[in-house]
């Protein structure tokens, strides 16, 4: 029996649309993540990049367990003094939704070259309305086929 190593060329990139409304944002971040990476294909290949697109909808109606909602801070430091910055978890999900989801997602892809390529498949939208409706249309019409 031999080892199954894909391709480049052989990568088949599908569409994802991921409903965040009333979600967990660390359990929906792993799923957008191994859709990313490609883990739930059969043909994964860790050297190969084989994810697929990801949109996600609803960002700013994602949800956080028990009281973290008030706890959870984004912290950040420019390297200068006095450049610590803080930002609350609701004021961050109040002004940007989708970075929320945007941070907790690159955070759990592996620290790697491929990061960057596999977050630019990643679509994010605070609200319902997005404009990849075609792509994710002739996937669904694709698989009826």
């Amino acid at each position: 029996m031999k080892t199954y190593s894909q391709k480049t060329a052989d990568v088949q990139r599908d569409w994802h649309l991921v409903d965040v409304k009333g979600e967990i944002l660390g359990r929906v971040a792993t799923e957008i993540a191994q859709k990313l990476i490609g883990k739930h294909k059969p043909t994964y290949t860790p050297h190969i990049e084989s994810g697929d697109y990801v949109v996600v909808i609803n960002a700013a109606e994602v949800a956080l367990t028990r009281n973290k909602a008030d706890k959870k801070v984004y912290a950040r430091h420019s390297g200068f003094p006095g450049g610590f910055k803080e930002i609350p978890f609701k004021k961050m999900l109040a002004e940007h939704p989708e970075k929320v989801i945007q941070l907790a997602v690159v955070n759990m892809l592996p620290k790697n070259r491929l990061r960057q390529v596999r977050m630019n498949r990643l679509k994010i939208y605070a609200g319902e309305n997005h404009q990849h409706q075609a792509q994710i249309d002739h996937k669904n019409n694709s698989d009826k086929k």
